[in-house]
């Protein structure tokens, strides 16, 4: 495994292109780490670093401030559709209204999926991960990045969030079983 160092997405992008295919034809890279760690800016560069790279964010997945059942929506809207050559699709969680949209997002089979959010590298998808980056931060400072996008009145969402996927990382082994780490404070 890597030391914590600041990763190039160009440098990623070429390790994921020098793996073979695990998902179907399709690349799997998953990029997973505690809320608000720098995981989504990272997957945006390296989607855009990756030809034919398409990205899904755990966001639409969680049913809400809640990991349960996000995994699971992925691998069957998405991870075995693709598995088998088939496009995905899946219903995004709308936070306004607190439902899942009755609108299906379609997803064609892309070279790369970019997969980034907490739990998207969960051990259940490993069979199918080519890559599994681990993107982390200073706590406080991934506090205050989160406050400061959704707002002081979601403190409290935020800090029971952080103790979730604290308790989620630690029975999954999250990090331990990463490909890469990223030090998103940076």
């Amino acid at each position: 495994m890597d030391a914590p160092t600041p990763l190039t997405a160009a440098a990623l992008a070429r390790r994921v292109l020098a793996a073979s295919p695990r998902l179907g034809g399709t690349r799997l890279v998953c990029v997973d780490g505690p809320a608000g760690s720098g995981k989504t800016t990272l997957a945006a560069r390296l989607t855009e670093a990756l030809p034919g790279a398409v990205a899904v964010h755990m966001d639409d997945l969680y049913a809400g401030w809640t990991l349960t059942g996000a995994t699971a929506r992925l691998a069957a809207g998405v991870l075995r559709p693709l598995s088998e050559g088939m496009p995905g699709a899946y219903h995004r969680f709308d936070w306004v209204a607190g439902r899942f949209s009755p609108d299906v997002t379609a997803l064609p089979v892309p070279e790369v999926l970019v997969v980034e959010g907490c739990g998207s590298a969960s051990r259940s998808v490993d069979p199918w991960a080519g890559l599994r980056v681990w993107v982390d931060a200073d706590p406080a400072l991934r506090l205050a990045r989160g406050i400061a996008r959704d707002g002081a009145h979601l403190a409290g969402e935020w800090h029971r969030w952080q103790r979730t996927e604290s308790a989620h990382f630690g029975r999954d082994g999250t990090r331990g079983r990463a490909d890469v780490l990223v030090d998103g404070g940076v």
